[in-house]
């Protein structure tokens, strides 16, 4: 019995028929391409994938970091702040903010928030949900800025585009970059601004080219090969 070939959308089919997939595209004729494609009746998120030559096993090759998109990522945030003053955390345009009930309500399930920011102080309560948090990249880390005293601070970054990124088991980063209602222009600025700090964050010791391979898109379209050659210096 023949196996039935799965087809995508007609938008997806004829996204297909306009790339190229075997040439691989400076990130500025990327972002012009993925601007021509045909689109969806919502406004897709746009990403840029990156897949690495580190060993992924091993844990000093493991690859992380934020950014600041020079353009925002154009998703409206959700912030909650784990914090012993909710007050200046909620004035300071957190979604919702507390320590004890906002951790029990993590507890119970709920995670309909995008960024979970912490004070110093918090932390030693907040570890209690970090098996609901970590396994969905939402623990507060240091690293990542989302561990700060100066909660203000932290929140207008993390809503006016600082995004953050870890790679997965298969040395594979995704970074939002934007949306398809960006223009090339802006696309293309915070894609570079993205393999910037992918490359800066290149575990110490690593040798050989870091980036394996770039590609470029949209929650429906096809993915355009970005050239990866320019940033391995």
């Amino acid at each position: 019995m023949a196996t039935q070939q799965i087809k995508g959308s007609k938008r997806y089919r004829q996204a297909v028929e306009m790339t190229d997939l075997t040439k691989i595209y400076p990130i500025s004729e990327a972002s012009a391409l993925l601007n021509t494609l045909p689109k969806a009746k919502f406004d897709e998120t746009v990403e840029l994938y990156a897949h690495l030559a580190v060993d992924a096993r091993k844990s000093d090759q493991m690859v992380r970091g934020t950014l600041q998109l020079p353009h925002g990522s154009g998703k409206t945030v959700r912030v909650i702040v784990f914090t012993e003053n909710p007050d200046e955390a909620i004035a300071a345009g957190a979604d919702e903010a507390g320590l004890d009930e906002l951790i029990e309500k993590v507890t119970g399930g709920w995670i309909d928030f995008d960024v979970a920011i912490s004070t110093t102080s918090a932390m030693k309560s907040v570890r209690k949900v970090a098996r609901v948090l970590g396994p969905r990249g939402l623990m507060p880390n240091p690293k990542s800025g989302t561990v700060t005293d100066d909660i203000a601070e932290g929140i207008q970054l993390v809503k006016a585009g600082r995004v953050e990124f870890k790679m997965d088991k298969t040395a594979n980063v995704a970074v939002v970059i934007g949306k398809r209602s960006f223009s090339p222009e802006q696309i293309t600025e915070n894609a570079e601004a993205a393999i910037k700090a992918l490359v800066d964050s290149r575990p110490q010791g690593f040798n050989g080219k870091f980036l394996k391979s770039l590609t470029l898109s949209a929650t429906m379209s096809p993915g355009v090969p970005v050239e990866a050659a320019t940033y391995n210096k």
